[in-house]
């Protein structure tokens, strides 16, 4: 019997369920990012059903000197959950259950492969709200989110995933099993374990349940489509909403190119001939949103905005919200690969950021789709690309690198939210203070001194 049979044959003597075929472990061998040439595939693929099941397959890992690859609904942009040939791939699929839900505390304990969707219709149905918003909510998992603190177009107004999350229950490389807070909605006992565990990405150890704090669902919303001829308009239209003391739940912005794609693969009737849209919601009370609502056409008319549409009911919110969330996979249609991007700056820098983009693209003969949060400086662009064309594939990682550098020059910093991965742990020292760096570095050797759980991730 081989090492590795040994392995395999251990863990399923815990009566987990175990894929080791390599046709059956090869999907799981990739995420979200572009595929690269080399593709490792892990030892073997296993399905927890439990927090002591993940416990007994780390100290399986740790015994025989594996990897440990924690893995959701892999939505990931950055390689984060990408393993190497001497991993296993822990696969969270079977820890879906909502566990509480906790009117009165306004709380919801979670396992890891609950989806943000999911989450938020159980919520829903109780007349609460989780306001990290995900474009991709229907398959986003509430680990992932946690993992990489994910944020969405709301976050201008209600934060991102790491203002919600109150407790993580979370099984260490050493096979220990730690709660990292308490359930209650103030906590300042201790070092706050809970936000060092979100946004870690996997490589500090294996979150296994969930207490996220609800927060009441606002009575109504109003979504606003705004088209400007130029993107310069579009910038200033963000600028003077904000100005203005509007605090929308999102104020998102989408160019010309990305207008275009959307309208071209997903037809929901919108203009394909302006520079640049703002997407805006308002939520809150009906008398509010009507005093939001009237200060906010005349900012946009006054902004520049050539055509307002706004939406009149629930059905219309939800027609203009699948046109949004479909953009990234109306990119992936242009050209065989698509690599999205995150980069965040401040808001006053959205305009020489987005500028800056379309130079570095022309520079280099790349098609990029720009979209994103302009709320909070999270800009995403988006990038139809042939891996396959060697010149192409060279020319993409020029843009990369002068991407995260104008971002980092303008004062911000390379991801608002789809984390570090492998793909921008080449970049990481870019964007941090070097003693910062040095001192993560050594929490993630305190937590995992063997460096067996998610390696080559961020660090």
């Amino acid at each position: 019997m081989t090492f590795m049979q040994k392995v395999i044959e251990k863990i399923k003597g815990l009566n987990i369920k175990v894929l080791d075929k390599q046709e059956d472990i090869y999907p799981y061998a990739f995420d979200t990012a572009p595929l690269k040439d080399e593709i490792a595939l892990p030892v073997c693929v296993v399905f927890p059903a439990s927090t002591e099941n993940v416990r007994d397959i780390i100290k399986i890992a740790a015994e025989y000197g594996l990897n440990i690859i924690p893995r959701g609904a892999a939505t990931c942009h950055t390689s984060g959950c990408k393993p190497n040939n001497k991993s296993i791939v822990l696969h969270l699929s079977l820890m879906d259950k909502i566990i509480e839900l906790n009117k009165e505390d306004l709380t919801i304990k979670v396992q890891p492969y609950v989806t943000i969707g999911h989450l938020n219709k159980e919520a829903e149905k109780n007349g609460l709200f989780f306001p990290p918003d995900p474009s991709n909510l229907a398959v986003s998992t509430a680990g992932g989110a946690v993992a990489l603190s994910s944020g969405g177009p709301r976050a201008f107004k209600y934060g991102t995933t790491k203002d919600y999350v109150i407790n993580l229950k979370v099984v260490l490389p050493t096979g220990e099993i730690i709660e990292t807070g308490s359930n209650v909605a103030k906590n300042v006992t201790g070092y706050n374990l809970t936000q060092l565990f979100t946004g870690s990405e996997g490589t500090l150890g294996v979150i296994t349940e969930i207490t996220f704090k609800l927060i009441p669902k606002p009575e109504k919303r109003l979504v606003t489509f705004a088209y400007f001829d130029s993107i310069v308009d579009a910038a200033k239209g963000v600028n003077n909403v904000i100005n203005a003391l509007i605090v929308p739940s999102t104020l998102d912005l989408l160019d010309k190119n990305t207008l275009q794609t959307i309208e071209k693969f997903n037809p929901t009737g919108i203009i394909e001939d302006k520079e640049a849209a703002l997407l805006i919601e308002i939520d809150g009370s009906e008398a509010k949103i009507k005093e939001d609502n009237k200060k906010l056409f005349s900012i946009l008319e006054n902004s520049g905005a050539v055509k307002i549409i706004q939406s009149n009911n629930e059905e219309e919110n939800e027609n203009i919200w699948k046109a949004r969330r479909s953009a990234y996979a109306c990119v992936t249609k242009l050209k065989p690969n698509v690599a999205t991007e995150d980069v965040v700056v401040n808001k006053s820098k959205i305009l020489p950021l987005i500028q800056g983009i379309r130079e570095i693209c022309s520079k280099y003969n790349i098609m990029v789709c720009i979209m994103g949060h302009a709320g909070d400086g999270n800009i995403h662009p988006n990038f139809a690309l042939d891996l396959n064309n060697e010149e192409e594939k060279k020319n993409f990682e020029k843009v990369k690198t002068e991407l995260f550098k104008l971002a980092i020059d303008l004062g911000g910093s390379l991801s608002g939210e789809h984390g570090i991965g492998s793909e921008k742990k080449p970049y990481l020292k870019m964007a941090l203070d070097p003693v910062a760096y040095k001192y993560m570095e050594k929490i993630k050797k305190l937590f995992d001194p063997d460096n067996i759980m998610n390696p080559n991730k961020m660090f």
